[in-house]
């Protein structure tokens, strides 16, 4: 940032490393106030002034929500080397000359900083204020951010071991109980970071007469604190889904990917701004509410140790897929043909849309309005086979 008055010609900040992506705790900012004039200036201070807040706010109803946080501060006054000064420490600057005050401080140690962040109703930033006092004028000032990145480490035991659950949920129509669908899931670890893969192993049934469809997605949940009331807001960053699931059948996931996309890490340490992840797994049900599973997640900076492509999540699995009883692959024998039955089973009328409001993407379910007897089952004899891992779709037993 460049200010530009009647006297001054240039007064800006430059650090020493412009290329520097972000600072870390420890790490020393440093650089130089760059001064030039149009003429001649008397000076009397030139202050630097390191900042970092943490800032929340928002209208709840009429009522402004506000809260701040501080995490650094630093200021010191500067000297020209080699520039004569008075008795009150004023000098004076003269046009044609390039003047530079050096400043350098170091930031605070680990865990005493948060990772800089920008959101809907919140920040966390960083800057450099540079104030330049002149007898009987009012003080410049030009500002310039730099970003901070706290070390996350997701390669921690906790971070490192499998998470998982199960939900189940009663469907019914006009009150009338219709079945019900059922999610199981699980991935390997907690702990991801930017550009890796999340390995999801999981199984859905659906004995409801509906059609549905399972779904995954990450889930950014910003959590924003002030005047003791908090603001959570919601964000989808990425999703994947799977194939439609009739009624009286299931479908299981293994090793289906879903890959975390660019994002900042979680933020934890901040107590008025968090930044929370999950990959959500889901079952979308026309007409009714989604099967929801939250599962945690963490993302850190840098790298993990955990297996992140889908080749060795897979590799992985199959030694142990035989173990993984809630997710079972066997297939039984296909029932004999429909064709050999002569009874007329057409319908008369026409299909009335069961949903007007459905998923954007999904196909609206159809039902007939009057009662129709289907024909009975032919008689068959059911036989276990080993699973050729061409299917997809099971029934549910």
């Amino acid at each position: 940032m460049v200010a530009m008055t009647k006297k001054v010609k240039t007064f800006e900040i430059i650090f020493n490393d412009p290329s520097k992506v972000y600072y870390c705790s420890g790490d020393k900012v440093a650089g130089k106030i760059v001064v030039e004039v149009s003429e001649v200036t008397r000076v009397s201070a030139v202050k630097v002034i390191g900042v970092g807040s943490a800032k929340v706010e928002y209208m709840k109803g009429k009522q402004r929500c506000r809260e701040e946080m501080e995490y650094l501060k630093y200021e010191e006054t500067l000297r020209l080397d080699d520039q004569p000064a008075d008795t009150d420490g004023s000098v004076i600057l003269r046009p044609g000359n390039k003047y530079e005050y050096s400043f350098g401080f170091e930031l605070p140690v680990q865990g005493q900083l948060v990772s800089s962040y920008k959101g809907k109703f919140g920040y966390v930033q960083y800057y450099v204020r540079a104030l330049m006092e002149r007898p009987a004028q009012p003080a410049l000032e030009c500002k310039k951010h730099f970003e901070v990145e706290e070390p996350l480490d997701v390669n921690t035991p906790d971070l490192m071991s499998p998470t998982g659950g199960m939900k189940e949920k009663k469907v019914t129509c006009m009150f009338i109980p219709d079945g019900q669908v059922s999610l199981n899931a699980k991935i390997d670890r907690k702990g991801f970071c930017e550009g890796e893969d999340i390995c999801i192993d999981a199984k859905f049934e659906n004995t409801c007469s509906r059609i549905v469809v399972p779904k995954a997605a990450i889930i950014a949940k910003q959590i924003y604190q002030a005047n003791g009331r908090t603001k959570v807001f919601r964000q989808k960053l990425s999703s994947v889904r799977g194939n439609h699931i009739i009624s009286g059948m299931c479908d299981a996931w293994q090793g289906k990917t879903i890959r975390v996309p660019k994002i900042k890490p979680s933020i934890l340490g901040c107590n008025i701004i968090r930044v929370e992840y999950a990959l959500m797994i889901y079952m979308h049900i026309p007409g009714s509410d989604k099967l929801v599973l939250e599962l945690p997640l963490v993302i850190g900076s840098g790298t993990s140790s955990g297996m992140s492509s889908r080749t060795n999540s897979m590799s992985s699995q199959d030694g142990s897929q035989a173990s993984n009883s809630w997710v079972s692959l066997r297939m039984p024998s296909a029932p004999p043909s429909y064709c050999d039955i002569t009874r007329d089973c057409r319908l008369d009328t026409p299909l009335t849309p069961l949903l007007d409001d459905y998923d954007g993407g999904d196909s609206p379910i159809f039902m007939n309005a009057p009662a129709f007897q289907f024909p009975p089952l032919p008689a068959y004899s059911e036989v276990d086979e080993e699973y050729n891992g061409n299917a997809r779709m099971m029934p549910v037993c």
